[in-house]
């Protein structure tokens, strides 16, 4: 009977043992999360520059996820694959950009692919406002003026 407990003891651990040995590689395994659209190379291809418009652009490769800032002059598709691996800040794997810029009448002018090697910041969106008082301390800037006044600006 005693031999019996044993051998079931000794499989119940080394069940154990397994277990606990899979969820800890499992937590090692890292996670990939995709965001964005972007067309593909044969769905680019179909883009005609200079005779294509904003809407036969829409209508065959899909709405774009952002457009051009100043007077709508593009549209661009952006994706990007992140790993977050254990305890890691997630890392950016991979980045794609399609740009595909309009002229002044709304006829396709350029179609451009970026990626993450290409190096190239595209800044989508900016919410920062840079001020020009960097540098300078708070007394600096309050008596910064002082002994600046002409008479002839006041007139």
């Amino acid at each position: 009977m005693a031999r019996q407990r044993r051998a079931v003891m000794g499989r119940s651990v080394r069940a154990l043992c397994a277990t606990a040995a899979l969820l800890a590689f499992s937590g090692c395994t890292p996670l990939y999360r995709d965001h964005g659209y972007v067309p593909s190379d044969d769905d680019l291809a179909e883009i005609v520059v200079g005779v294509d418009t904003r809407d036969t652009v829409a209508d065959s490769v899909g709405t774009p996820s952002s457009s051009g800032v100043l007077r709508d002059t593009g549209y661009y598709y952006v994706s990007q694959r992140m790993r977050t691996y254990t305890y890691h800040e997630p890392e950016i794997v991979d980045r794609q950009i399609v740009a595909i810029s309009f002229d002044r009448n709304g006829v396709v002018s350029n179609v451009e692919r970026f990626a993450l090697e290409d190096g190239n910041v595209v800044a989508l969106s900016r919410r920062v406002t840079d001020s020009n008082v960097q540098g300078l301390g708070f007394l600096s800037q309050l008596f910064g003026n002082v002994g600046r006044f002409e008479i002839g600006e006041n007139l």
